[in-house]
């Protein structure tokens, strides 16, 4: 049965309900995160329409609050495929806030800043490349890379700067790809900045949220805790490529904050029932080096 019609049936019975808690906590801040798109050869994005579609049905439910985006949805950065994702991204419901990937990067800064305002009219305004989403409980700092999937000198000082400045405040770290090495199934892929480790070393930098690999979730180590910091992969909604390319599920992730600050990371596969309990990931917003 095709994802679009899996979605409807599941609607039709009404069967599409929130995860359930572990705690007696209520939830204060809910989004969901979406990963890379950029098909390949066709400028074709089902993966991405479906689970649009299934974002949308969701935000009513468990009362969304905005969706984000890490980066890679525009293959090589071209026009043609900018054009082709608009109306797809234009019909989220929420206020849609990516970062670039380095599939961005294979055009201009520019290109990918007229897109994104494109696909948030009348929801939100983009204000650059990288930018900071400050609620009460947390931060997210939305890191666009200055190359590629790297950042030069300039891009780790705004990172540094603004973790330091919402200190004791706890911030997700939203980045394209992790810093190289934090996935073994593709180590050599990621950041490869050397002072980023003093990024990763801010006591009030709690998880990073990146996807770029490609990673299939159910034959993969997708979550993570690494040196007290919380590494959250989020899976390709076009292509699968680790471990292989014989396998391609569409998945995206769902992150609640409780007003315990607890934070339960969910991961829906397109157009089914509810969360997937095999991938539920879950953490405290205070950093220990052995939770």
């Amino acid at each position: 049965m095709k994802l679009r019609t899996l979605l409807s049936t599941y609607l039709l019975l009404g069967s599409i309900i929130a995860p359930p808690l572990a705690s007696a906590a209520e939830p204060v801040l809910r989004f969901a995160v979406l990963g890379d798109a950029e098909p390949k050869p066709k400028a074709e994005f089902p993966g991405l329409a479906a689970a649009v579609g299934h974002v949308n049905h969701l935000t009513d439910i468990l009362d969304l609050d905005f969706v984000i985006g890490v980066g890679d949805i525009a293959h090589k950065g071209t026009e043609l495929q900018y054009q082709a994702v608009t109306p797809v991204l234009q019909r989220l419901t929420l206020p849609f806030y990516p970062i670039m990937g380095n599939e961005e990067h294979g055009s201009s800064v520019e290109r990918y800043m007229e897109y994104a305002q494109r696909w948030n009219e009348g929801k939100a305004e983009i204000p650059g490349p990288r930018y900071v989403l400050e609620f009460e409980q947390l931060a997210l700092v939305m890191a666009s890379p200055d190359e590629g999937r790297d950042f030069h000198d300039e891009g780790i000082a705004w990172v540094r700067q603004q973790i330091r400045q919402l200190h004791p405040k706890p911030v997700l770290l939203v980045v394209h790809g992790a810093p190289a090495g934090t996935f073994p199934e593709n180590p050599d892929k990621g950041i490869h900045h050397p002072r980023f480790a003093e990024i990763s070393n801010h006591p009030n930098l709690v998880a990073m949220i990146s996807g770029d690999l490609h990673m299939d979730m159910d034959r993969t180590e997708h979550s993570k805790q690494i040196d007290g910091v919380h590494h959250l992969h989020m899976p390709a909604l076009e292509r699968t490529k680790i471990p292989d390319e014989s396998r391609h599920v569409p998945m995206f992730r769902v992150v609640t904050v409780l007003d315990d600050g607890q934070v339960v990371v969910d991961t829906y596969q397109v157009g089914l029932d509810g969360p997937l309990q095999r991938h539920d990931y879950r953490f405290m917003l205070r950093r220990s080096a052995h939770q």
